[in-house]
């Protein structure tokens, strides 16, 4: 692969001094022969053998990453479901107990402090995963506004989070045993056999756009869980993959990623995520400022951009439009499945952009024509 297609995996930076933190199956990472790079305070894998193998794995078999970097909340005491709706911006009242819902943590601003997914257990109950560098800010939110009986518990040790995805997700977590029957966004809660009836969450998530599950299970039972896993998603033929695979992936469906397309100072409205919004309900944190922002309009809106032409686009090139710029890119990278590069994009309204329409990104002085295009980039297969 050139240069120009080298993908680089999404990391920060720990400061000087910190000890990063390991997941659970760390261990097994290294016999795997990871590459490591720290993430929001934690050692993670960015690749095993290499992102575009591990990219196509997953698009066309099946693959497996450790997201236990990622956050774990527990809302739990009368009425936790209500005042869950009551913070958070989506409306849980669309679902029922053991459903779950991406949602968004704002400020008053109509900043996102977070985004994150709710799993709804019962109306006493709801088990939480926030990003892994806002695990403590989202705790502490709903700490300081919990009503009497209400506990919030920070879990961020305690579970390991893996995601099976790819066509053959099912057939690898059946061989398990584990559950694999229920619709997109909904979940169950099983024993696992083969690890001693170890207990275990599967839910029908991801964040790639392809068939898959999201697993949580007790930090006890991790490794030998990821041990397990792997074993048969090889023998599908398939591997494991690691966070860079994780950004091609997610950034071919458009998914928003937290500090890139979504941010204090970057809207659900301006990143086209007023369907996770509960517009109809009475209250949530940031409601007054984003239903401002709707009624009068956002001064920028999330595009794609596909390049024409040899070269990656990364976050924060210009965008121009006639020479002048009119926003910048917010993610970029090469896109393994149709081998160009791709970016999202905060464009200025004013600009009067639409869809096929071609505009040009900054690369080093460079003017790389691209088309703008509505994501996703690839077809999801979630369904």
């Amino acid at each position: 692969m050139s240069a120009e297609h080298e993908i680089a995996a999404p990391t920060t930076t720990a400061s000087e001094g910190d000890e990063l933190l390991h997941s659970p199956a760390h261990d097994v990472h290294v016999r795997l022969g990871a590459t490591f790079a720290p993430f929001a305070g934690w050692s993670m894998p960015v690749s095993y053998s290499g992102v575009v193998g591990e990219h196509h794995a997953v698009r066309e078999h099946v693959g497996i990453f450790d997201v236990s970097h990622l956050g774990k909340i527990l809302v739990a005491g009368p009425g936790a479901a209500e005042f869950v709706n009551t913070a958070f911006t989506n409306d849980l009242h669309r679902i029922s107990p053991g459903k779950a819902q991406y949602t968004l943590c704002c400020n008053d601003q109509g900043g996102v402090v977070d985004d994150l997914i709710a799993y709804l257990v019962s109306e006493n109950e709801v088990f939480l995963i926030p990003n892994a560098a806002n695990t403590a800010n989202v705790a502490e939110m709903l700490a300081d506004k919990a009503p009497a009986g209400v506990s919030i518990t920070d879990q961020h040790r305690e579970f390991a989070v893996y995601a099976v995805q790819g066509p053959q997700s099912a057939e690898v977590l059946a061989a398990e045993g584990l559950p694999t029957d229920m619709r997109y966004m909904a979940f169950a809660d099983a024993e696992w056999a083969a690890l001693n009836g170890a207990a275990v969450r599967v839910c029908r998530t991801g964040y790639t756009g392809e068939h898959g599950y999201e697993i949580v299970i007790a930090q006890e039972s991790a490794a030998e869980a990821f041990s397990h896993l792997v074993e048969r998603i090889v023998a599908a033929g398939g591997q494991p993959a690691g966070l860079g695979a994780r950004d091609t992936l997610r950034t071919e469906m458009g998914y928003a990623l937290h500090g890139h397309e979504l941010s204090l100072d970057i809207s659900p409205v301006e990143a086209r995520c007023g369907w996770a919004v509960g517009w109809k309900k009475p209250q949530f944190w940031g409601r007054d400022a984003l239903q401002a922002e709707r009624e009068n309009g956002p001064n920028r809106s999330l595009w794609g951009l596909k390049a024409h032409g040899r070269g990656v686009l990364r976050a924060g090139l210009a965008v121009l439009q006639e020479n002048k710029v009119i926003g910048t890119c917010t993610s970029g990278t090469f896109s393994p499945t149709l081998k160009a590069g791709i970016a999202l994009a905060l464009l200025d309204t004013s600009a009067d952009i639409s869809a096929g329409d071609t505009v040009t990104v900054d690369i080093r002085g460079r003017h790389m024509p691209c088309e703008v295009v509505i994501p996703p980039f690839v077809a999801p297969k979630t369904q």
